[in-house]
Parts: structure tokens; C-alpha cells; sequence
């Protein structure tokens, strides 16, 4: 079984959640401050980090941003007490993979666990993707994992560069929350799909931050994301195409 890091300050939250994880299996290192944490990440290697955003001795932000660089091919989880969306966000970009908002249940945590490691141990079930996708402005290289709008290229993190993939290889079709959600994190997926509007606002302000860096030409060329109520998300082609 996987190796589990907590990283939190929260007595009640902290024993639950370790109490949970080894009756499941996992082995498991809980520690109650930033530095203490990202000791034990240098030294477990662990597969999958739990981490609090509030934390005593230092940001939880920047405890993520070092676990990130330390870790690299680790699933990191944050845990929120925080209701801002824009807080998530810098947490995302920080290098977390997917956030859980407190308070939250023990067992959607557990199958958000399970989903995750299965992700990171599976290849996407996506449908068949050429080499390189263009729609206007936006130049999508799947192979390389790099993107651009009209030269300038997008910093995007693996989910939202899974998202782009997956909504630019069916372009100006509607695609479900429930496809996206197998698709780009898990078929089994429980629990909350707020991570995917999170994600969603934030691929949509960096095209739109690509854009602007690229001028009004290319702004009228890029695609556009638009949100289906109650059904999911459909990227839009310019103009003409």
C-alpha cells in the first residue's frame, strides 16, 4: 500500500484521519507542523500528502510549493478551512493536485485517496489524441505537454492541461461533468466535483492571460470555454474555423 504523509495541526482531524488511513492499509506519518512535514517528506518518500492549509509555523502555501519539489511525482491533497476560491487557486498552482474544503467527511477522503493512486498508477482512459492540436491561436502539443497561444506559451499544471487535452480533442461538443470527471481524474471518482470549476476558472484566466500577452489578434482566435448549466463544458473554436 501507498505511503501516506498528514500534514496537520489539527489534534481531532489529525488522529481521525491517521486512525482511518491505517485501518485501510496505508502506512502513515502524520506531523503537526510545516517543517516537521516536509523533514518527513525528504525522508518517507511518500506517495500521496494530506495538507493542511492552516498551519502554526509556516504558510501552508509555501510548504506546498517545497513538497512539490521534493516530491515531485506525490499526490498532494489540500485540506481548506478557507472558503475563497482565489485561496484554492494559489494552493493549485503551489503544485497541489486537488483540494478537500473542512470540514469533510473521513470516507470521502478515503475515496478520494483511492481514486487518486489509481490515477497516478493508470494510463488516462481519453479518447485517441493527435500530436498536436490547433484551433486558432492555440497551439496544444500533446506530445511535449506544452501549449501556446500565438507564441506564448501557457504554464498550466497536469490537470488543467488534461482538461484543455481532453475538451480541445472534441472541440464545440458538449462534454459532461460526469466524462470529464473519468476522464481527467477517475471513473470511480466520489464525492464533490467543485475541483473541476476550480480548475476550470483557473485554465480560463491563464488563456485569457496568454492572450492578452499575445495581443488582440490572438485574443479573437483563441477558443473559448463555456460553461453548460447542469450539464458540463464545451470548448468553443474562433470564429471561422
Amino acid at each position: 500500500m501507498a505511503r501516506i504523509l498528514v500534514i496537520e495541526d489539527d489534534d481531532t482531524i489529525g488522529a481521525a484521519l491517521e486512525s482511518a488511513l491505517r485501518a485501510s492499509g496505508y502506512q502513515v506519518s502524520w506531523q503537526r507542523t510545516g517543517g516537521s512535514g516536509l523533514v518527513e517528506a525528504r525522508d518517507s518518500g511518500a506517495g500521496l500528502v494530506l495538507l493542511d492549509l492552516g498551519l502554526p509555523d509556516r504558510d501552508g502555501v509555501d510548504v506546498c510549493r517545497e513538497l512539490r519539489s521534493c516530491l515531485p511525482t506525490a499526490v498532494i491533497v489540500i485540506l481548506t478551512a478557507r472558503q475563497d476560491e482565489m485561496d484554492v487557486i494559489t494552493g493549485l498552482d503551489a503544485g497541489a493536485d486537488d483540494y478537500l474544503t473542512k470540514p469533510f467527511k473521513v470516507s470521502e477522503v478515503l475515496a478520494r485517496i483511492r481514486a487518486h493512486l489509481r490515477r497516478s498508477n493508470t494510463v488516462p482512459a481519453v479518447p485517441e489524441q493527435p500530436a498536436e492540436l490547433v484551433l486558432g491561436s492555440l497551439i496544444i502539443d500533446v506530445a511535449s505537454r506544452r501549449v501556446h497561444v500565438a507564441g506564448v506559451e501557457m504554464a498550466l499544471r497536469a490537470r488543467e492541461l488534461d482538461l484543455l487535452i481532453r475538451l480541445a480533442t472534441d472541440a464545440g461538443t458538449a462534454v459532461s461533468r460526469e466524462r470529464l470527471m473519468s476522464d481527467v481524474w477517475d471513473e470511480n471518482w466520489f464525492g464533490s466535483t467543485k475541483t473541476l470549476d476550480v480548475h476550470m476558472v483557473a485554465l480560463r484566466r491563464k488563456l485569457s492571460d496568454a492572450a492578452a500577452q499575445a495581443g488582440a489578434e490572438a485574443a479573437a482566435a483563441l477558443p473559448a470555454v463555456t460553461t453548460l448549466r447542469g450539464h458540463g463544458y464545451r470548448l468553443d473554436p474562433p470564429p471561422g474555423l
